[in-house]
């Protein structure tokens, strides 16, 4: 597929579609390995609609198949302000000019236009969704079995609220009896007893510990079921005997002769009146059955009318149950079970972005400083009226600023004050009016500025400052100046002295005045003081924060870097040398209050809200951002101000003036240089005065000739700036002598004129703002501006300058203004279009290069400005006409923009411009394309140009921001142009959708190809590519749109690495996230032509062709999971995800609530199913399938293998698809299985447990998938899918779905079902808790890389599911990693995981129940026995086994009792297995810790025995009888059952259903209930003391043996023990016994055929394997119990079980007598698949021998004799010896220690005592207060002639029962001696049964011993190292080390020891007289054979060393030569 298919049909131009598919085939790779996903057009959207039109109409589901109308509109929304009116000037537009100014006046005007999309949040992931109601409000708690408390004591009170409650009680002994041991004195355990009478009218007699219940009872002895009670003294005082029904006595004794008279009339009593009711209840039957007969006869009823009948009031509510009923109920308060997936529990929304905001003002942290007073230490009573107190005695004046040290800058305007009281202010009057023209007509304060009367104004002393960027070092600055006096130092002195107040306040109040009258418009510099502002860089005020002390201004140090100096001067802690005038200033800074009113901008604007009373109102001071682009933002509002800063004038070198020293600066602003110009009133005055005044005074500084300054005098700009506009700057002297004689006349010459300066706006049509310097003019000529012009324009009169026009002014311009830009190449591209505008003839090119100019462009004012210069690209490319040139360069200069603000990280500006400001105009030329269109053919040129790289990166890094005004204009473009209403083809031109394929082209190779090398810039076109398309769908032509979508996955293949994979699941959830993903996907019937019409139901559900092409998003999302679950795991993940996320929207979509609906969209998902069948391996791995693999009944193994393939091939599961993948084992997850039983025998899907069992079955394997099991989660997530759709498919669809099914695949369905219990099963706080803890330390790792969105947060949240994964358990709540797990969150956990399992459940009962009803006569075949039957019943077994929820057991009770009533031939006839498998699990519920629970399962055993005895024919119900005893013992055996109160509780009743269950009254079953309680009791008597002996398996082992003896009479029982033990071998790792188990039970079933004449030889056969088999042959024959179904097929399967228990054991050499015994039968069977596979584990088998023999690797077992010594804890063990087979090399210590710990932790660890010794222990020397244990390494021991039998290794460890150990000493008492006297005992024990044998120990019953004299000692030690050597010799490859060792020991040792010396001391002449002959001459004999062996050892070493050795080896020689020369004299023959 490497070309995309041919779209020529659609192509506007014929020529097109080959070069197209010229670059795609470049594109996309060509050659694919594997096969691709086969490409499948989809179908012609517009036209199937067309067609079915009437289809469509006529379904009443209709609004799944149409798309609504009215889905898309357009909004203006009007511009939300700050402020109470437009902050634009009302005429503005009007006014201005420059096309910039008018474009953003405009912007700051308009409305916001937003393109609204109407179902928008179903559009994105379904956390989008409006209904907010994923989570049930309450989420209901469910009571589980395992999470009730372990240790909570089982209730006694349901034990003593018995009928006649407690009738006695008292202390008694009671003696520890099993039937194996015979009763001594001592074993009598003192307990307390009390006996109650039970509801059923029983009594029984429970013994506890001591008086209090609350303890679990010790034991119970039922009295039903004894018959007598005698006393016998001979066992102890005053003790009596209880005989049971079956021989079995127990025996108390009480502590007085009085108390025992007391229990013994009881006792009688009770026994007595049991008997006489029992014979009663026999004659009462007799009689009614005869009754009945008669009445009866000739109409059998319906069991369920007959319960309807029962008076009981349970049963007849069970009487009543139908199917019907049962679902209904079932129906209630259900669950959505995705409202617990751990996802949407999260719902965290962090992925989400938060929704785009329109563009607002700028908020920084703003607050508000309140000026309050500041008052100095001279005061005086101004006024003549008395209300003010003392107050300053002259004006002051305070200017605040924020300076920030850290930055080194101020970074506020001034904010002025004046806190003069009115008595101060007064004495300004006079003056104010003299500098400002044209005030004295009328008073200030009439008139209004923005609607605030301007007299509010005057005073304000609320200043609201803002901060961006918050720090410590931010500090607010007050300077303080008064009216011109004269010098600093001068003026302040007053002040600082401490002389007379009151003298001296006088007299500076008297000068102050004169002052002020005659310089009141001056003032001069005083003092300043300061404060920090914030505590943190988070913004937090410093409210604690003081202003320093009133520093003295130096004179020196005025400007702001002063300033800043003194600051940190005043910051550093050392003292300061800065003087202090003494005042007080009281000015608190606070935040902003939430109702803070009457604030104005600083233009004056009032800021909602404001009242109209206008009190105390507060200013905003501006802030002076830094020119970062980080602090940057778009403008919104109208601003246009400048600040000037005079800052310095150097006039010491004037000679023009004679007088140049107090200088006082005037600032004007002015629109001509004419001579009689005036000044513009723009300047905002000082509080006081006017609110805009034509000119400003700096402050002035006393003979200063060359002054510094710091005013800041702030300008209005007006919206028009022309050429002639500029300040202007007049200079003057002021005299500051007050000569009080003076006259007035004199009075005027205040100030001298002392020159002029001035400087122009603008230059370049921009203002300019850089610091300037200035020359200074004495005069100022007419027309002063053009002085600088060389043109003709200059002046008449020339400027006069001063000190040769050098430059001796300079200031500093500062524009704050939203509608001027000071960067060139902005202003110079808004001039050229405005020269085309105007109609200039356009230059080619030149456009362009000032496009590309635009890429110089400063980014501050690319992003004040953005809305502007966005807007005017756009402009410029939609009014393109023929230059392609200018459009690329356009989208150019855009992508540069786009991707330097995603670069400063602003991209939401971006985000804002294209939701709200945004919109496409129309073009101004008629031919011109549309906006989308040309954009489409410019990006796609970009991409396809190869060479600007750069380029294509970023346009594919932020390729969402052109396909957001794609789709933004193509709404706006249809909306507007009212082309909605047209038919989808019709709406936009052919060339626009070649265009945009061209396009999509384009970007295939950059994604496919280029990925690796830009995987951001891959993964954010993909991404945003998706959500264009998914636009598209809304629209376009839905049909092309899918094309492109096909085109665009068919870019992909399926050798992709895993990123690119992820892209395409990134790709399709997002377009399938599209709000009308439903109706795009056309849920309904496609019909077929007639022919193919055969009773097919048009059900399309597997992934065809028809299927992808019909619906087809859905399709290709299935087709690529699909292909997607054969990857790796990250692939798997990703594509699960994405599907559970799609089907969780589904069900909380809000549109599709009703059940038809969801029905309607589950079956979209049908082959989903298919798609989960084909991968049931590996869901449903062998642990799924009950991990608990006990085999829950007596019955075969086939229970649990889930037969997938023919039963046959079990061990491969996958039937040969993939030869090609070998044999090798993925992944080996290895699991231990649980025994060899194992359910689902996928060896595919897992490697075996050990190595061994692969070669047995590696030829087996050679079909395994390549793919690996899926995990936990994914499985969990799948089979979450998998429910929702089988609960929401309508049953006739489902129905429909499974008849299409062969008999196995429906079985496969069932097991998904079962799998579903298995991995959505309920494990309990506990394991939650662990889980988690686990999940934490492997997560919180780094190695998990989160892998979020592309840098574009996308709406959808993208893939952040990846965070999310959280391993089987996941954590629904966004944990805390550090912090571990909180108790809380367990319990919420807990909480849903059980509501996720009870749903479950529910969901699987459902199902099973519909299934049961659909499929009813195919399980009905063969009465029930069939394959299918069995996984129907497994299903209802499993929700037993998974612990379900109360509530659900509720309705798996109903479910059963149904079942039963069903199939009652598949329980009570043929096979017992289901009977056996459903009584163990019921009866297990009987013991629930959930009274409910245990109610109901009381219920349903009770009619399970009656069931069985109505399908009697009302004549017993043996076989649940039976069933049941052997369902116990089997509970016991598992330790899952101690006879514990709530068994009993239960027990009482079933025999209260029996007493009260009135159509049963007259039959024998009441009796024949009740007899089976009694035997019940009886079993669990038998069995109690199972409980006690837990932790010890040889002592359980013994017990459970014994009980399998004591059932010779009844086989199954018998079968049950051993299969219990076999368990309990195989838990503890000891497989040779398990295997000798399996053994045992085939001898049984074997020995019982052989009987019945079914099986051609009994347990002989198995003689051979071991002959303790003979024990099966004691069978015995009781009719009684005989309701036994073995037949040949159960045999075989236990044959196959021991085969396969052999071979774990390694007994290799047994298996084929096992197979002789089966090939038989398969070869009358021709069962030949089973024979091959047969005969190759024999193959294995012997191939197994081989390589042990050879390798010597193979240990049987070690074994010890081990002794028990101490009476009173032994009890009966005391003084036994047993021998004890311990798995592989045990060492002696191993085992002690095993011992010492387990009989420690059972008598307490400091009396237990092992004896070293292996010598005869004497009982009296043991200090009886401990438990010794003697523990001794022996070997196993044969004769001469039994190991010339046995020759192989396995002989000499196989069947062997004797063992012997040696023991040295002397004969004078020591251990060791020399040679001569040294001795030797050498003992034989002989056990009772051969090892291997079904129990690890085996106690000795025979001991010889021999004693060995010193002489036979050395011939034992001789013939032992001869031996040694020989086997060293004789083996295949030879153990160099090993051989070197044994030569050295042998011939070279000392002198007094080693061989040499036994020769000397029995054979020389001196000494050999002594012993006899005969010894002699055997030992002469055994060294003859020695030195022969050392002979031929010593030739081979030297034919194995290297040259390093020789020498080694020769002093070998040399030592052997040495003692063969003294040998042979001693001997006196040569050797």
């Amino acid at each position: 597929m490497s070309e995309v298919r041919k779209f020529t049909k659609r192509l506007s131009k014929p020529g097109t579609a080959a070069e197209l598919r010229q670059s795609v085939s470049e594109a996309v790779r060509s050659s694919f390995v594997l096969e691709k996903t086969k490409v499948v057009e989809p179908l012609d959207y517009e036209n199937v609609i067309l067609q079915r039109k009437v289809q469509i109409y006529s379904d009443p589901l209709r609004d799944l198949l149409i798309f609504p109308i009215e889905d898309v509109s357009i909004s203006v929304i009007g511009r939300q302000r700050r402020t109470v009116q437009s902050t634009v000037p009302e005429d503005a537009l009007k006014k201005a000019q420059s096309l910039f100014v008018k474009e953003c006046i405009k912007t700051y005007s308009s409305d916001w236009h937003v393109v609204n999309y109407k179902y928008e949040e179903y559009s994105g992931d379904f956390r989008m969704l409006p209904c907010k109601s994923f989570r049930p409000d309450k989420i209901p708690s469910h009571v589980f079995e395992t999470d009730e408390d372990f240790e909570k004591d089982e209730d006694s009170s349901s034990l003593c609220s018995q009928k006649g409650g407690v009738i006695k009680q008292g202390w008694l002994h009671k003696a520890n009896v099993n039937s194996t041991i015979t009763v001594t004195m001592k074993v009598f355990k003192k307990r307390y007893f009390y006996l109650s009478q039970l509801t059923d009218g029983s009594y029984i007699l429970n013994s506890y510990k001591d008086e209090k219940i609350s303890k679990e009872s010790k034991g119970c002895i039922f009295l039903d079921a004894c018959n007598d009670v005698v006393q016998c003294p001979k066992m102890r005082r005053y003790a009596f005997e209880l005989k049971t029904i079956d021989k079995y006595s127990h025996y108390l004794a009480a502590e007085t002769e009085q108390e025992m008279e007391e229990w013994l009339v009881t006792l009688r009593k009770i026994i007595q009146s049991n008997t006489e009711s029992l014979v009663q209840e026999k004659k009462d039957t007799v009689e009614s059955v005869q009754d009945d007969e008669s009445s009866t006869q000739g109409k059998s009823e319906n069991i369920l009318e007959s319960l309807e009948r029962s008076m009981h009031p349970e049963l007849m509510k069970y009487g009543r149950e139908t199917d019907q009923l049962n679902k209904l109920s079932r129906n209630d308060g259900r669950q959505n079970l995705f409202s617990f997936d751990p996802e949407v529990q999260r719902l965290d929304f962090s992925g989400i972005e938060p929704d785009v905001k329109p563009f607002e003002e700028k908020c920084s942290r703003r607050f508000v400083v309140c000026c309050q007073d500041l008052s100095l230490n001279l005061l005086a009573q101004l006024s003549d009226r008395s209300e003010g107190g003392p107050t300053n005695v002259e004006p002051f004046f305070l200017s605040l600023a924020l300076f920030d040290l850290k930055n080194n800058c101020k970074i506020s305007a001034d904010f002025h004050v004046d806190l003069n009281p009115p008595s101060v202010r007064d004495m300004l009057l006079d003056n104010s009016a003299s500098g400002a023209e044209g005030t004295k007509g009328r008073s200030p304060g009439k008139s209004l500025v923005h609607g605030i009367p301007e007299s509010c104004l005057r005073y304000i002393k609320r200043g609201v400052f803002s901060v961006t960027d918050p720090h410590v070092e931010i500090f607010l600055v007050a300077r303080v100046e008064k009216v011109l006096q004269g010098s600093i130092t001068h003026c302040a002195e007053p002040y600082m002295k401490n002389s007379d107040p009151g003298k001296t306040a006088q007299k500076v109040h008297k000068v102050a005045k004169q002052v002020c009258s005659r310089l009141g418009q001056y003032r001069m510099p005083f003092g300043w003081a300061a404060r920090p502002v914030f505590k943190d860089s988070q913004g937090t005020l410093d409210a604690e924060g003081k202003f320093s002390p009133l520093y003295k201004q130096d004179s020196g140090k005025l400007s702001n870097e002063d300033m800043l100096k003194l600051l940190a001067e005043y910051k550093k802690p050392e003292k300061t040398k800065l003087q202090v005038i003494p005042a007080q200033l009281n000015i608190i800074i606070k935040d902003i209050p939430l109702d803070f009113t009457n604030c104005v901008t600083a233009s004056y604007i009032p800021i909602k809200p404001f009242e109209k009373s206008c009190e105390d109102i507060a200013v905003e001071v501006e802030e002076l951002v830094p020119e970062v682009a980080k602090y940057c933002y778009p403008f919104t509002v109208y601003k246009n101000h400048l600040y000037v800063y005079p800052l310095h004038l150097k006039y010491e070198n004037q000679k023009v003036f004679a007088k140049a020293r107090n200088i006082a600066v005037c600032v004007e602003f002015r629109d001509s240089d004419e001579a009689d110009a005036r000044p513009l009133k723009c300047i905002y005055g000082k509080p006081g005065g006017h609110l805009l005044t034509t000119n400003a005074y700096a402050a002035v500084l006393h003979h200063n000739q060359s002054p510094e300054f710091y005013d800041e005098i702030k300008i209005e700009l007006p919206i028009h700036l022309h050429q002639k506009h500029h300040l202007l700057f007049t200079f003057y002297h002021v005299s500051c002598e007050i000569n009080t004689k003076a006259t007035s006349k004199k009075q005027d010459t205040v100030e001298t004129q002392v020159g002029y300066a001035w400087v122009p706006l603008l230059k370049d049509g921009r203002i300019v703002t850089l610091e300037r310097h200035l020359p200074v003019s004495s005069n100022l000529p007419p027309g002063y501006l053009g002085l600088g012009d060389t043109e003709s324009r200059r002046p008449s009169v020339d400027a006069k300058w001063v000190d040769g026009a050098k430059p001796l002014f300079k200031i500093r311009i500062h524009l704050d203004s939203t509608v001027y830009t000071q960067d060139m190449h902005l202003h110079k591209f808004f001039q050229y279009c405005q020269l085309v505008q105007a109609g200039a003839k356009e230059v080619p090119g030149e456009l362009v290069k000032y496009l590309k100019c635009l890429h110089a462009m400063e980014i501050q004012v690319m992003i004040q400005f953005l809305p502007v210069i966005l807007m005017q690209l756009f402009r410029v490319l939609t009014n393109v006409t023929q230059e392609d040139e200018v459009a690329v360069n356009c989208t150019m200069v855009l992508l540069h923009i786009v991707s330097k603000c995603h670069e400063e990280g602003l991209d939401h500006y971006l985000r804002s411009f294209i939701k709200y400001v945004f919109r496409a105009e129309k073009p101004s030329v008629t031919q011109a394309k549309m906006t989308h269109e040309i954009l489409v053919l410019s990006m796609a040129t970009i991409l396809k140009q190869s060479a600007d790289f750069l380029a294509i990166n970023k346009l594919l890094k932020y390729s969402w921001f052109f396909f957001e005004a794609l789709a933004k204009s193509m709404a706006m473009y249809l909306l507007e142009e009212n082309k909605i209403k047209l038919p989808r083809g019709q709406r936009f031109p052919d060339s626009y959708q070649h265009a945009l394929h061209s396009l999509l082209l384009a970007i295939i190779p950059h994604v496919t190809i280029r990925y690796n090398e830009i995987p951001e810039e891959s993964r954010n076109v993909n991404f945003s590519l998706a959500n264009f398309l998914k636009r598209c769908l809304t629209f376009m032509d839905r049909g092309f749109v899918f094309n492109l979508i096909n085109d665009y996955i068919s870019g992909f293949s399926p050798k992709d690495p895993k990123l690119l994979v992820e892209y395409k699941f990134e790709f399709l959830q997002n377009i399938c996230n599209h709000e009308h993903y439903i109706p795009l996907n056309l849920p309904m019937t496609f019909s077929k032509p007639k022919l193919q019409r055969v009773q097919d139901v048009n059900l399309e559900y597997s992934l065809t062709d028809e299927y992808c092409r019909h619906h087809f998003l859905v399709g290709m999302l299935l087709r690529e999971a699909s292909v997607a679950l054969q990857d790796n795991y990250d692939i798997r993940y990703t594509a699960i995800s994405v599907l559970k996320n799609l089907l969780i929207k589904h069900a909380f979509d809000n549109r599709y609530q009703h059940k038809n609906q969801q029905a309607k969209i589950a079956q979209l998902y049908l082959p989903l199913f298919g798609l989960l069948l084909e991968n049931l391996q590996r869901v449903a791995s062998r642990e799924a399938l009950y991990s608990c693999a006990a085999t829950s009944s007596p019955a075969s193994r086939d229970e649990f293998v889930c037969s997938f393939a023919p039963p046959s091939n079990r061990s491969s599961l996958i039937a040969d698809k993939d030869p090609a993948c070998g044999a090798a084992l993925p992944n080996g997850h290895a699991i231990k299985r649980e025994d060899s039983k194992g359910s689902l025998n996928s060896e595919g899907a897992t490697s075996s447990p050990d190595q061994s069992e692969n070669i047995r079955r590696s030829s087996t394997r050679s079909s395994v998938s390549h793919c690996s099991r899926l995990d936990q989660f994914e499985i969990r997530t799948l089979l979450m899918c998998y429910l929702y759709i089988v609960k929401m498919i309508s049953e006739d669809t489902l129905l429909a779905y499974w008849n299409k099914f062969s008999p196995q695949e429906l079985i496969n369905v069932l097991v998904l079902l079962e799998v579903c219990l298995f991995h959505f099963r309920y494990v309990g706080k506990r394991n939650i808790a662990r889980v988690h803890d686990a999940w934490l330390s492997k997560h919180t790792g780094a190695d998990r890389k989160s892998q979020t969105m592309p840098a574009l947060r996308s709406r959808a949240g993208g893939m952040q599911v990846r965070l999310q994964h959280l391993g089987s358990l996941e954590t629904s709540f966004t944990l805390n990693h550090n912090a571990g797990t909180s108790e809380a969150d367990i319990v919420h956990q807990a909480l849903l995981e059980g509501n996720i399992a009870t749903e479950v459940c529910l969901t699987v009962l459902d199902t099973i129940s519909f299934f049961t009803q659909s499929f009813k006569t195919q399980l009905l075949s063969n009465d029930g026995h069939n394959p299918l039957m069995k996984k129907v019943f497994d299903i209802h077994l499993a929700f037993l086994k998974n612990g379900q929820s109360e509530a659900a057991l509720k309705h798996v009770f109903a479910s059963l009792r149904a079942f039963i009533s069903k199939f009652p031939s598949a329980f009570f006839k043929g096979r017992v297995n289901m009977c056996a498998a459903l009584c163990y699990e019921i009866l297990k519920c009987c013991t629930s810790k959930v009274s409910s629970t245990r109610n109901e399962a009381s219920a349903l055993l009770y009619l399970l025995m009656r069931n069985n005895f109505e399908f009697t024919k009302r004549r017993t119900f043996l076989r649940t009888h039976l069933q049941i005893i052997i369902a116990v013992s089997q509970l016991i055996a598992d330790v899952a059952l101690s006879g514990g109160t709530r068994f009993q509780d239960s027990l009482l009743i079933i025999n209260n259903f029996a007493n009260s269950d009135r159509p049963m009254k007259a039959t024998a079953f009441p009796s024949e209930v009740k007899d089976l309680t009694k035997r019940i009791r009886t079993v669990l008597m038998a069995t109690a003391q199972m409980k006690e002996h837990e932790k010890d398996p040889e002592m359980l082992i013994d017990l459970q043996y014994s009980l399998a003896k004591s059932y010779a009479s009844t086989p199954e029982l018998r079968k049950t023990w051993l299969d219990s033990m076999a368990k309990i071998h195989v838990k503890n790792g000891d497989f040779s016994e398990a295997a000798m188990c399996y053994v045992h039970v085939a001898a049984l079933v074997a020995e019982f055929l052989h009987r019945k004449k079914l099986f051609p030889s009994g347990c002989t056969a198995f003689r051979k394997i071991t002959p303790n088999i003979d024990e099966e042959g004691a069978m015995k024959e009781d009719g009684g119990m005989m309701d036994v179904h073995y037949s040949e097929e159960v045999l075989v399967e236990l044959l196959e079980q021991c085969v396969d228990g052999l071979w774990k054991a390694e007994r290799y050499e047994t298996i084929s007598e096992v197979s002789k015994l089966i090939i038989p039968i398969y070869e009358k069977r021709r069962e030949f698949e089973k024979l091959t596979q047969l005969y190759r584990t024999l193959h294995g088998a012997y191939a197994k021998i081989l390589e042990v023999m050879h390798t010597r690797k193979r240990l049987l077992g070690t074994f010890f004799r081990v002794a028990f010594y101490g009476q009173t804890f032994f009890e009966e063990e005391d003084g036994k010896e047993y021998i004890y087979k311990e798995p592989k090399l045990t060492g002696l210590s191993e085992i002690s220690f095993r011992l010492l710990k387990l009989y420690g932790e059972k008598f307490g660890s400091e009396t237990v005592k092992i004896i070293q010794d292996s010598n005869k222990v004497n009982i009296k020397d043991l200090d009886p207060k401990y438990a010794h244990i003697q523990v001794t390494y022996v070997k196993p021991y044969f004769e001469d002639k039994e190991i010339s039998e046995r020759k192989t290794e396995f002989e000499r460890n196989h069947n062997i029962n004797r063992f012997v150990f040696e023991t040295p000493y002397t004969l004078s008492g020591k251990k060791h001696g020399s040679v001569e006297e040294q001795c030797k005992k050498r003992t034989i024990l002989t056990t009772l049964n051969s090892f291997p044998y079904v129990k690890k120990r085996i106690p000795v019953n025979y001991e010889h011993q021999v004693n060995l004299k010193p002489i036979d000692v050395a011939t034992d030690e001789i013939k032992d190292k001869t031996a040694e050597l020989q086997k060293l010799c004789s083996a295949g490859d030879v153990d160099m080390i090993q051989l070197q060792l044994k030569l050295q020991g042998c011939v070279s040792v000392q002198v007094n020891a080693g061989p040499l010396a036994y020769a000397r001391a029995f054979l020389s002449d001196s000494q050999s007289s002594k012993y006899p002959t005969k010894k002699v001459n055997e030992l002469k004999e055994m060294f003859r054979k020695f030195i022969q062996a050392c002979g031929i050892a010593l030739e081979l070493n030297e034919r194995l060393i290297k040259e390093d050795q020789v020498e080694y080896h020769e002093g070998l020689k040399s030592n052997f030569r040495d003692m063969v020369k003294e040998l042979s004299d001693i001997i006196h023959e040569q050797l």
